[in-house]
């Protein structure tokens, strides 16, 4: 397991950006994710990753259909930084974060690792790996 975390820069005082929930992940299960930047056109600098996953999704680019509309009707801009895999197991509050998107290439765990990290502050066991699929 990894452990390095790093820190994206995000504006805490653009309404915007932060009317967007930084995880939306399904309640429990193995399931495909995403990694997006979001971020304000009109104040480039200013941005937040976010984590995106459901097992609705057949193919990541299914979870961007499933959001990108939610983000660019607030006037916002997103890219996808990258996909993978996440195993969510809230009785044992356990989660998981591996793989790859075929489509998008590998997200960087250790982010997705930070955001569940300040989400899930009651779990156990938040790791993260690159390997698998």
């Amino acid at each position: 397991m990894a452990t390095s975390q790093t820190a994206s820069v995000t504006s805490f005082k653009n309404p915007k950006l932060m009317s967007i929930p930084d995880v939306e992940i399904d309640k429990s299960g193995k399931f495909k994710y995403i990694l997006i930047k979001v971020h304000d056109p009109d104040m480039d600098r200013e941005f937040k990753h976010i984590v995106r996953g459901t097992a609705k999704a057949a193919y990541h680019a299914d979870i961007y259909d499933m959001v990108v509309g939610q983000i660019e009707d607030k006037g916002l801009d997103c890219e996808i930084l990258g996909g993978g895999r996440i195993e969510h197991d809230p009785s044992k509050k356990t989660i998981k974060i591996y793989g790859y998107s075929q489509q998008y290439g590998q997200a960087d765990h250790s982010i997705t690792h930070s955001i569940l990290l300040r989400k899930f502050k009651d779990y156990d066991h938040i790791t993260w790996s690159n390997e698998g699929y």
